[in-house]
């Protein structure tokens, strides 16, 4: 049996050290270091949190663990499926609650952990030896994976559940910026003290989850990450499956933590469009140069911002290579332009805005007319303080 897993392994390794992009070696998440992970599973009862971009060259982590299982003589057993916001199939609109949705594995019962809960009870962990997380994370903060990953290591850790994390790369891993988060600002949209981009793996982002003792009452979780090959937090990596429905490419991927501070605004991001955080605008905007009109969109966008009426606006869309180039902090000016252009000032921010932003300074620095350069002198000093607690955690160099 385990010179089979072995195999399987070795094969894994070669494909990717042999395949050359730009003559750098191909990143090979954790999840293909099969070797490393299912000898960990032998003889086990298995929970895999996943949905439908947790891939393996093109195969569902699910799937793999399913056929390792069966050409093993069914060596573990996988018995629960634990999903995510956007659900496992990942056509789930943002925020939409998920209590069921219907699936390829007849045999395993699929647990929503955005729908009556968030985190796993006593219950779904009855019988369960070992859990599997690996989910592709896009590294900020209200991104809300990470939110599911500190509740399924609390749940582990209360119930003496091992958790292992397949480690994934992090497409904004290449710079640290924004307000780091209050706690008076704690909700499922940021529960850390943390900035808006954070530069870690989710595989790091666990360890520190875990040293840094952020799991409140519950003791500290019995984690092991599989990390990464071939991967610095410089590199560019494109990401081969879209990680929820409204990041459909790597300009979306890369503009999103900027343009995400729309969310808690009067102004669309695209939503309801073939092209959604990758432009912005208003009705009411005054340079009419570009436009677009939010229309309901199944599996995607349900009921976007303006639905049917033209929004006014910028279009972002670059070549995500020059995106990666042009980036290395938020871009504040998006914002600012937009609540400067439109007439109304009182009504632009609603009452997400600062959980967003993880606290109300940002939206009161706005409103009292600073400047870019003002507001970010205000987070350096809580990203100084970030950074030295980042640097004990880190797998890969920066």
């Amino acid at each position: 049996m385990k010179k089979y897993i072995v195999g399987l392994f070795v094969l894994g390794i070669l494909s990717c050290a042999r395949s050359q992009d730009e003559g750098t070696l191909k990143v090979c998440p954790g999840a293909f270091s099969t070797n490393s992970y299912v000898p960990l599973l032998i003889g086990k009862t298995v929970g895999v949190v996943a949905n439908k971009s947790t891939n393996i060259t093109g195969v569902n982590l699910v799937d793999s663990l399913l056929a390792i299982s069966a050409n093993n003589n069914n060596a573990f057993i996988i018995k629960k499926v634990f999903t995510p916001e956007h659900g496992f199939s990942g056509a789930f609109d943002a925020g939409a609650t998920i209590d069921s949705e219907k699936h390829g594995y007849p045999l395993l019962e699929i647990i929503s952990l955005y729908g009556k809960k968030k985190k796993p009870d006593t219950n779904d962990l009855k019988g369960i030896d070992v859990v599997i997380f690996d989910l592709q994370d896009v590294g900020t903060r209200f991104y809300t994976y990470i939110s599911t990953l500190h509740y399924v290591m609390q749940a582990c850790a209360e119930n003496d559940v091992p958790l292992i994390v397949l480690d994934r790369p992090n497409p904004n891993a290449f710079y640290i910026d924004g307000p780091v988060l209050e706690d008076k600002y704690i909700s499922f949209v940021g529960l850390h003290p943390v900035p808006v981009v954070y530069g870690m793996t989710i595989g790091e982002y666990a360890q520190m989850i875990n040293g840094e003792g952020w799991l409140g009452s519950a003791p500290k979780c019995e984690l092991t990450v599989i990390p990464m090959q071939n991967y610095s937090h410089h590199t560019v990596y494109v990401l081969p499956d879209k990680p929820s429905p409204n990041l459909p490419n790597m300009n979306s991927v890369y503009l999103y933590p900027s343009l995400c501070f729309f969310e808690g605004t009067v102004v669309s991001v695209g939503r309801g469009t073939e092209f959604p955080f990758q432009v912005y605008g208003h009705p009411d905007y005054p340079y009419k140069q570009f436009s677009f009109i939010p229309k309901r969109i199944e599996g995607a966008s349900l009921n976007p911002v303006y639905e049917n009426k033209t929004c006014y606006g910028a279009d972002l869309r670059l070549p995500h290579d020059s995106l990666f180039n042009l980036k290395g902090q938020l871009e504040l000016k998006y914002l600012l332009e937009m609540y400067n252009s439109l007439g109304s000032k009182e009504d632009f921010f609603n009452n997400y805005f600062d959980y967003l932003a993880g606290t109300d300074k940002l939206r009161k620095q706005i409103l009292a007319g600073k400047t870019e350069n003002e507001i970010r002198e205000g987070w350096q000093a809580g990203l100084e303080k970030f950074k030295k607690i980042r640097a004990k955690y880190l797998l890969y160099p920066d």
